[in-house]
């Protein structure tokens, strides 16, 4: 099968179609628009975190980023807890799957043992009550097609039980990668479009990452909307790098290499929540929101 058979040439390009699963809790206005902030956090108080921050909602790993393992509910009142203190607090809740969940590989010794993994994150992700679970867009081997990488997403999403939104997100580097490109995440999205359960798959645009692939930000919103619909959530991050450098390294917002208005510009337009995953704490976090409203 050719990435080509998968290619959606001629799409018609939507603007303002964002997941409404994904809702909000505490709103503020800036410039005129509704924007929610918020930032990634250690997940051992997630609310108390969120309070210090002054954040609407955050997002935090459920266990080792980097392990098999399996989700990890550190919260002192546990997930039932977690979910009815969160509700009660008015903060959202995301959570970000393992960096190293890969459904696109064509090896099977990471592949099958990522699917497991990304079912027991769906698993605790909603069992706390987040709004969505984020993944990276994986990649395959320098020798597969392309193709073959779009079709087990296409069959990761069918073997899931999605009980929540899983909101793949563009990576910054990697030849192989499967969402670094607009023309491979276009692959993935139509694959997807395929399988059974594909109305709970949404996106998630990184802008660190989208400005290390090469993306150009005057025209990333767009056409993301273009391909995918939909933008459901934000990371909006400053780059350390360069331009098309395929680094992902993050920096506070407007002490990185992403121009001012280029960055503000996609944070606004893409009209979704936005979480910080910018180095420090409260302080740090609470100069990043300012930033945002500042250049509304």
């Amino acid at each position: 099968m050719r990435w080509s058979s998968y290619s959606r040439i001629g799409r018609e390009a939507t603007t303002g179609q964002h997941n409404g699963r994904c809702g909000l809790a505490r709103n503020r206005r800036v410039s005129g628009m509704t924007i929610t902030l918020g930032a990634h956090v250690d997940q051992t108080d997630p609310i108390a975190e969120a309070e210090a921050r002054g954040a609407d909602h955050v997002q935090f790993f459920l266990g080792d980023p980097q392990g098999y393992k399996g989700p990890e509910i550190r919260y002192h009142g546990g997930a039932e807890g977690l979910r009815k203190d969160a509700e009660a607090a008015g903060i959202g809740l995301y959570v970000h799957a393992p960096y190293i969940v890969n459904v696109a590989t064509t090896n099977n010794r990471i592949r099958i043992p990522s699917r497991k993994l990304l079912q027991q994150h769906v698993d605790a992700a909603a069992e706390i009550g987040a709004r969505g679970l984020i993944v990276h867009g994986g990649h395959v081997n320098k020798s597969d097609d392309p193709a073959v990488g779009f079709d087990n997403w296409r069959k990761a999403v069918e073997a899931t039980d999605l009980k929540l939104p899983v909101l793949i997100e563009n990576t910054a580097g990697g030849d192989n990668a499967m969402t670094r490109q607009l023309e491979r995440i276009e692959g993935v999205w139509a694959a997807i479009e395929e399988a059974s359960g594909h109305e709970q798959v949404g996106f998630c645009l990184d802008t660190c990452h989208a400005w290390a692939s090469g993306i150009d930000l005057a025209t990333v919103v767009e056409q993301v909307i273009r391909i995918t619909g939909r933008i459901d959530l934000v990371h909006a991050n400053d780059s350390r790098d360069a331009a098309g450098s395929g680094a992902d390294r993050h920096t506070s917002l407007g002490q990185g290499r992403i121009d001012a208005d280029l960055l503000a510009g996609v944070i606004h337009e893409a009209g979704a929540p936005v979480v910080c995953e910018t180095p420090g704490g409260p302080e740090e976090h609470r100069a990043d929101f300012e930033w945002i409203r500042e250049h509304g």
